[in-house]
């Protein structure tokens, strides 16, 4: 997931999870994020820093995590497409 695997695969279920804690939750840690959104750690963490890249969320120097307001403008984009493309939004239990 990182800047030395441009071709690595995002799972928008996933995007999207992760964008939905941060909106419910606001600011948070990693580890609250993790559990929120039924992730390993160090998988959250590589999305946490590809979805930092791209502006949809920031970091502040205490490690707690939020969502900008590019971030909440691509969610609502997003489960647009899910509910237009797809016909209902469900979040899938992660594994």
């Amino acid at each position: 997931m990182s800047s030395s695997q441009p071709n690595s695969k995002r799972d928008l279920y996933v995007v999207a999870r992760i964008i939905s804690v941060l909106k419910d939750k606001g600011s948070v840690k990693r580890t609250e994020l993790a559990t929120s959104t039924g992730l390993a750690y160090d998988r959250l963490s590589k999305y946490v820093e590809w979805m930092n890249q791209q502006g949809l969320l920031k970091i502040d120097d205490g490690g707690n995590v939020s969502l900008t307001k590019l971030g909440l403008e691509t969610y609502n984009n997003l489960v647009k497409w899910i509910l237009q493309y797809v016909g209902k939004l469900k979040f899938p239990r992660l594994s």
